[in-house]
């Protein structure tokens, strides 16, 4: 009877789950069908199943379908994570940078004014403009993938563009939230909330990078020669929920968590192996949060909010395509690549539904802004294809009526920021010193907060009972005092001495002119701010004059920067760390010629990747036979197969099945080097229907073989046919003997084609085939 009642429970999750699969199954079948998004099957099949359909089974518990839905959020995330990586943020530039920037700002003032403008409360306009900054990722690819451009150059900056759109989303979120929550609160004190709310991100960012680049990699590494397929996605899952419960356990959201996660694997060299394990995750619990964001279509709304539909579609088209393009001409690209960019980032996607979900599960937005916002998703990922089709023409519409000064002037200006790469001496210095002085500092205040909020009180707990009363007090605080100076004295010596003699500071320092004060000066300041933290830690557990705390002060000072062993203990450290960090980039090692990409990056040549598929007619073929520059003018730089990279290959490499080719060459070049390499050795119709078949005949008195053995016939070589048995007259048991000759009565059993034998028997026997 309990077991009975178990399955009773179930029940309704196990209907739900079949019916959720099911027709999600059958619609994107069909949406595949006709070259449409899974995503937008995923939304149809989810209204087909909603209350608001009423032809169709509806979701018994929509509870359950909401945990499903928030799981997967968890593992999208989890794997834009996987994607993204810290390495690919700090290499997107500034074009990227700057593009995201104004487009996210530009979006945000345009979505708030549409909702005021329709006479929206302030959060729900706020939240609007929220969804509408960003952009899909997964809509772009399979736009770029299904109209064969992701070689062209304007690619790479739109996929920047992505990267920096997700680390701002993810910001948006905690600032989004912050606001929900102290919406009552009103003008300095909520400026001071979300303050500190960006603090503690930037904080807590700061401090799991570090930590997890430190330990994860390391950790990973001396498991790896142990771990299987299996064990690796249940320690990347593990991982990944694990930090979900830390982010919520400090005041952010699961999707923080979860993305945080998957950006520190991405610096491993595992990374591409867990995004193939755990994709299989992120497509099913995927499946259903796509699902359960069409069963929030209520079409009786979306007849009711028809006008402003069209309106955010306008907005978001129209205002996405002019200010990306804005944003990327502003950062130095070409006219061209400008819009190209920009029209190709006219929509919203996954990142909407989630502000949307985030909105409604805090009770701030209206019950209508979720269907519309999905409404809109729908429409401008239908119009994607065409706007990224639209940009050549009204590039060329421009061009022409541009005028001759403007024209010019935007050239001067393309060019010139993508060929001045080079940084002062002033710039470089103050760029290596303050990431020095973030991340030291980060460190610091993390090892404090560790020491005073947790180690602190168990030495009071546990070694209090056996101290003295009256020393007790003193005791603690040095117990605590002392452990928490030693850890943090490899790091105050870094922050004092990394980076700080370097090629550019000798460069100034020379020039003792005009530099040495400003230098001298920031040496100082490093100084000074390991002096506060000292005086924070030592006031925070003695209570002793100012003049006491100074000399003290002074005097960790001179010992930490002078101790050899602390350097080395931090170079230890900062070794450990780099090399987990950079052990991705080295495992497979990218070429990168600075100074060539410059001169190349105004004739239009970039590098591009392309893999070599199995049906390929360039497979074992020589780069010398391929003629690549010739016939494409491309130049092939590297071939990269498994985990082993040829640079700049000479011309008897040959080309294997899935070797990734890096070519160089323009737009045009790569777009018809990839139309090249991707022609399959495809059988037509006749040669697929020559099958190989199984035939005897009978060897005559005038054969021409009679008398010679298998291996003098020679019927393999001359007659394309193979002989797999010998029936001799009188004894049923066939033989394979190839010193056997042949005698009149022989029956031949050969396999071949059937054509080749035919001609065989026409010139072997005078018999007709059995």
């Amino acid at each position: 009877n309990k077991r009975w009642m178990t399955m009773s429970s179930l029940s309704p999750l196990i209907q739900d789950l079949a019916l959720i699969l099911i027709t999600a199954a059958i619609v994107t079948v069909l949406f595949k069908k006709i070259k449409q998004p899974l995503v937008l099957g995923y939304i149809v099949a989810g209204f087909l199943i909603s209350p608001y359909f009423s032809w169709m089974p509806n979701i018994v518990d929509t509870e359950n379908v909401q945990v499903w839905s928030d799981i997967g959020v968890i593992f999208l995330l989890f794997a834009l994570g996987l994607e993204f990586s810290f390495k690919k943020l700090m290499r997107v530039g500034g074009s990227a940078t700057i593009t995201a920037i104004v487009e996210v700002v530009s979006m945000l003032i345009i979505g708030y004014s549409c909702g005021q403008f329709l006479g929206w409360g302030y959060m729900d306009s706020l939240f609007l403009g929220g969804m509408l900054s960003m952009s899909s990722t997964t809509i772009i690819i399979k736009a770029f993938n299904d109209l064969g451009i992701k070689v062209q150059k304007f690619t790479g900056v739109v996929f920047g563009i992505l990267v920096v759109e997700d680390l701002v989303a993810i910001l948006m979120m905690v600032l989004l939230s912050t606001l929900a929550v102290s919406k009552e609160i009103a003008g300095i004190e909520m400026g001071l909330e979300m303050t500190e709310r960006v603090v503690r991100l930037v904080f807590f960012l700061a401090l799991w990078f570090l930590l997890g680049i430190f330990f994860i990699p390391s950790v990973l590494k001396r498991i790896r020669s142990m771990i299987t397929d299996e064990m690796l996605l249940v320690i990347a899952s593990g991982l990944c929920l694990g930090m979900v419960v830390i982010a919520e356990k400090t005041g952010f959201s699961a999707a923080l968590g979860a993305f945080v996660m998957g950006s520190l694997l991405a610096e491993t060299v595992d990374a591409e192996r867990i995004e193939h394990l755990v994709k299989p995750l992120k497509d099913f619990f995927g499946a259903v949060f796509f699902v359960s964001v069409g069963m929030m279509v209520n079409p009786e709304l979306l007849i009711t909010y028809a006008g402003p539909i069209v309106v955010i579609v306008l907005a978001t088209v129209i205002g996405k395509a002019i200010f990306s393009s804005l944003g990327v001409l502003l950062s130095g690209q070409p006219l061209r690549i400008a819009i190209e960019s920009g029209f190709s980032l006219a929509q919203i996607g996954e990142f909407a539904f989630i502000i949307a979900g985030l909105g409604l599960s805090l009770g701030v937005t209206s019950d209508f802004l979720y269907p519309i916002v999905v409404a809109v998703s729908v429409i401008t990922t239908f119009m994607t294809p065409y706007s990224i089709k639209a940009a050549d023409p009204v590039y060329n519409f421009i061009d022409k009526h541009l005028p001759k000064k403007l024209r010019n002037l935007l050239d001067r200006y393309g060019s010139g920021s993508q060929t001045a790469d080079r940084e002062s001496e002033w710039k470089k210095i103050i760029k290596t010193n303050a990431l020095v002085i973030i991340v030291y500092s980060v460190i610091l205040v993390a090892i404090i907060v560790v020491f005073s909020q947790y180690i602190g009180p168990l030495i009071a707990e546990y070694a209090g009972p056996y101290i003295d009363e009256r020393y007790r007090g003193i005791v603690i605080s040095l117990l605590t005092l002392l452990p928490t100076l030693f850890v943090m004295a490899p790091f105050l010596n870094a922050l004092m001495t990394s980076k700080l003699r370097t090629p550019a500071f000798d460069s100034l320092w020379e020039d003792h002119k005009f530099n040495r004060g400003p230098l001298v000066s920031l040496i100082i300041f490093r100084a000074v701010l390991a002096a506060l933290f000292i005086s924070a830690v030592i006031m925070q557990y003695i209570h002793a004059g100012l003049i006491i705390i100074f000399v003290i002060v002074i005097l960790l000072l001179i010992f930490i920067y002078s101790r050899k062993n602390l350097s080395t203990a931090y170079s230890g450290l900062e070794s450990r760390f780099l090399n987990n960090f950079n052990a991705r980039e080295n495992s497979r090692e990218v070429i990168r010629k600075e100074n060539m990409a410059a001169k190349l990056m105004s004739k239009d040549m970039h590098f591009g990747n392309f893999d070599v598929s199995p049906d390929s007619d360039i497979v074992g073929k020589s780069l010398k036979e391929l003629h690549f520059r010739d016939d494409y003018g491309v130049n092939v730089v590297s071939v990269i197969r498994g985990v082993n990279r040829i640079n700049i290959p000479n011309g008897d490499e040959v080309i294997y099945p899935l070797d990734r080719l890096i070519v160089l060459g323009s737009d045009a070049q790569l777009r018809n080097f990839k139309e090249g390499i991707e022609k399959e050795n495809v059988l037509s119709d006749e040669e697929n229907h020559k099958e190989v078949v199984l035939q005897q005949f009978s060897v005559s008195k005038g054969s021409p073989i009679l008398g010679k053995c298998i291996r003098d016939a020679e019927i393999r070589n001359n007659d394309k046919c193979l002989v797999v048995g010998i029936e001799q007259e009188n004894d049923p048991d066939l033989i394979l003997d190839i010193d056997h000759r042949f005698v009149p009565g022989d029956v031949i059993w050969v396999v071949g084609e059937k054509e080749h034998i035919e001609e065989m028997i026409g010139r072997r026997s005078q018999a007709s085939p059995s």
